[in-house]
């Protein structure tokens, strides 16, 4: 399934939507979509991901690269992320830096 990414900020909250799989060939949509919220400074992050199928390495990179991009103080929320997606984000241990949940706001 092919990547798609949309982004939008509300009241200082940048919200993405993401489907399909994020791996080294779509990494690259998310960091400008994270560039382009960055540069309006938002008060967190939320992470719309029941569409995303599959995360590579280079999708965990991404939500690094977020967390730096933002900085420490912008927390991230992924919203009903996938089974496979939160053993991935436990095993690599990032999802001490993030926030999982059902529905946003948590």
């Amino acid at each position: 399934m092919a990547f798609t990414i949309t982004s939008e900020i509300s009241e200082g909250i940048a919200k993405l939507t993401l489907s399909g799989s994020l791996d080294s060939s779509s990494a690259s949509m998310m960091q400008l979509e994270v560039q382009k919220v960055a540069t309006q400074s938002p008060t967190a992050l939320v992470l719309y991901v029941s569409e995303l199928e599959f995360m590579s390495s280079a999708g965990l990179r991404m939500l690094i690269f977020a967390k730096q991009k933002l900085g420490t103080s912008v927390q991230i929320y992924i919203v009903q992320p996938q089974g496979q997606i939160v053993d991935t984000l436990q095993m690599t241990g990032i999802i001490h830096s993030v926030h999982i949940v059902d529905n946003y706001p948590a």
